[in-house]
């Protein structure tokens, strides 16, 4: 049988997502630029002081809850307009509208005190954004490139992923510093002085990359399926359906992604985690040291990233198994479990340090693997509805994860709170190496590319 994206890929395919590759990975540094500075801005500007845990708790949880609902919620529906409309164009309006949301979070951020609510909601609509230019990108792989060339493309953008946590913090904690850095040699301009820190400078940043993004996309030509005729196309509704029983009627992808949706329940608070076991759990020790809240989170995320960048280096040159690549999604996750139980417990930077960089190094293997899977039992013009009830279906745990990260961590110690969820992780990763279900995730016979596809 011919292999429909096969039709679909064009003779420059792989120079094609190598360029636009290359575009959104600047887009996405710029973003990992934005984020850090934003957690500096709540920790040490919002809320500076010790007492106003609470409020930075609630903080932190907010914003990310925003993010991560619009993102979840939204799914299904920007996975049936992906594939029903241009791919090119739904990712060059998202990358246009990040633009502009950014500059207005930087607008927001040059006020004395930014209203919560407002960078609640800016959140919120990024995160639909994220959503919409995830689903059309996702399900642009395969139409560009050849199957034996998917594993390496999927490790080239698991290591985006990691080069923009290593890139980010370094080049934030840069920005951030420039104002008071002008302001000790006396060089700093009249219109500096009103500025505490350089956090929109971040921000600049950011949405310049989403501009040069779009301005590289704009030239790019990525193929879509040809859309159905007008009478028998489905509803939009029927295509909202239509990933849910492709899903419901394969166990062992359904058992896949439950197993995402438990470790997403136990590690989508880092965010919120992080910067409160660094700032209470770990202030002792980078107190000691002669260090400042800022380098301690710096270099948290730097090597967390610095461990992301070698698995996905070291996913994108070996291939990943060829075979059984189950065993590369839970394996690793067993251990990432570990990872985190053990930087909750740590009691200095360097131990946090290192088991941040443990977790970082099974991410890119884990998610390649499962990418790998994914592309192997859904053809290309059934991608984007799949794949963003897919999304649904592995996240809908991470907003429940990041607010009960906030009440948990604002009533008990931010460390013990990620030493259950590590434990968590690792049980159940392990107790699903013995489930016979999930070895048939590969079954050729739950492919899609192989018998009918359910109707919705």
């Amino acid at each position: 049988m011919t292999n429909p994206a096969s039709s679909l890929q064009p003779p420059d395919g792989w120079r094609t997502f190598l360029w636009l590759w290359g575009s959104q990975a600047l887009s996405v540094i710029g973003s990992a630029i934005a984020g850090f500075a934003f957690n500096i801005y709540l920790t040490q500007t919002r809320f500076p002081l010790a007492e106003q845990k609470p409020q930075l708790a609630a903080a932190l949880s907010l914003t990310a809850l925003a993010w991560t609902l619009a993102a979840t919620l939204t799914a299904p529906l920007a996975g049936a307009w992906t594939d029903r409309h241009d791919r090119r164009r739904i990712m060059l309006a998202c990358d246009l509208a990040g633009a502009a949301l950014t500059f207005a979070l930087l607008g927001l951020l040059l006020l004395p005190a930014a209203p919560l609510w407002a960078l609640v909601a800016l959140s919120a609509l990024m995160g639909l954004v994220s959503t919409f230019h995830g689903s059309a990108f996702d399900a642009s792989y395969t139409s560009l490139v050849p199957r034996d060339r998917l594993p390496r493309a999927n490790g080239l953008m698991q290591t985006v992923w990691s080069l923009a946590g290593l890139v980010g913090p370094a080049a934030a904690a840069l920005l951030i510093g420039v104002p008071a850095l002008l302001r000790d040699t006396g060089a700093a301009p009249a219109w500096l002085s009103g500025l505490n820190d350089g956090v929109p400078f971040a921000y600049a940043v950011d949405g310049l990359t989403f501009v040069l993004a779009a301005a590289v996309l704009w030239r790019l030509s990525v193929p879509s399926p040809a859309p159905q005729p007008a009478d028998t196309r489905p509803t939009l509704a029927q295509d909202m359906r239509f990933g849910w029983v492709f899903i419901g009627s394969r166990r062992p992808l359904l058992a896949l992604l439950l197993t995402f949706a438990v470790a997403n329940l136990c590690t989508s608070n880092l965010g919120v985690l992080e910067p409160l076991i660094v700032k209470f759990g770990l202030a002792a020790d980078w107190q000691a040291r002669g260090g400042t809240l800022q380098g301690a989170l710096a270099t948290l995320a730097v090597t967390q990233s610095v461990g992301g960048l070698l698995g996905g280096l070291l996913i994108s040159t070996w291939g990943g198994l060829k075979h059984q690549r189950v065993l590369g999604v839970l394996i690793p996750m067993v251990v990432s479990g570990l990872a985190f139980a053990a930087f909750g417990a740590s009691a200095t930077v360097l131990g946090a340090a290192a088991a941040l960089f443990v977790m970082g190094l099974t991410l890119p293997t884990m998610n390649a693997h499962s990418q790998s899977i994914w592309q192997s039992q859904v053809p290309p013009e059934m991608q984007g509805r799949v794949f963003s009830v897919r999304r649904l279906i592995a996240q809908f745990t991470s907003p429940a994860s990041t607010a009960l990260a906030g009440v948990l961590a604002a009533r008990y110690a931010p460390g013990g709170v990620a030493i259950v969820a590590g434990l968590l992780l690792a049980a159940v990763a392990a107790l699903q190496l013995l489930n016979p279900v999930m070895r048939r995730v590969e079954d050729p016979s739950l492919s899609a590319h192989a018998k009918e596809v359910p109707a919705s």
